[in-house]
């Protein structure tokens, strides 16, 4: 008597799950619907409110796009990015004032990305690049690499900061490339 009960049980929540199903196909597809589709107003406006935030955020993570990236064209065309930057790890120029001039000049972009996208969003791998940018600048003043140090130790301590700001436009546009994937 006891499975029987239970095969009860299980036809009717079979038979309901059926039932629900397609009580749910058939308004979906609206055959019922002599009107048509067209006609349906909670569809058309559904659809219309949903298109125009989704356009919003696209213009506004294209805005940032354009703005950061019109900056960085005209720092990177002026000292160089990845192993072309003055502040690359190879370049005879990492421990002089002109990879201190270009390690300001990225870490500004930096500021201003991040001013661009405080409080969006949606940019979460251009707010960590600008950061890490930020920070690499700081640390690359402190330890006063643009000023040729002396010490093996300190020389030492100022490649991984010159690295970060001579990859530092490239990965600033990825990381505004990034967000219009909302990444």
């Amino acid at each position: 008597m006891g499975w029987e009960r239970v095969n009860r049980n299980q036809l009717w929540l079979m038979v309901s799950g059926v039932t629900a199903a397609v009580a749910l196909l058939s308004a979906c597809t609206g055959s019922d619907d002599a009107a048509g589709p067209e006609s349906s107003p909670s569809a058309s406006g559904f659809a219309a409110k949903s298109a125009n935030p989704m356009s919003e955020k696209v213009a506004t993570v294209e805005k940032v796009k354009s703005s950061v990236e019109s900056r960085l064209s005209v720092h990177e065309e002026r000292f160089g990015s990845g192993g072309n930057s003055l502040c690359s790890t190879a370049s005879p120029k990492m421990f002089t004032q002109e990879c201190g001039v270009a390690a300001k000049a990225t870490s500004e972009d930096a500021s201003f990305a991040l001013t661009q996208i405080r409080g969006r969003d949606g940019f979460a791998t251009l707010r960590s690049v600008a950061e890490k940018i930020e920070k690499a600048a700081v640390t690359y003043q402190e330890l006063g690499c643009a000023t040729n140090p002396a010490e093996a130790a300190t020389r030492h301590a100022c490649l991984e900061p010159a690295a970060v700001l001579a990859q530092g436009f490239p990965d600033l546009r990825d990381g505004a490339n990034l967000g219009l994937a909302g990444k």
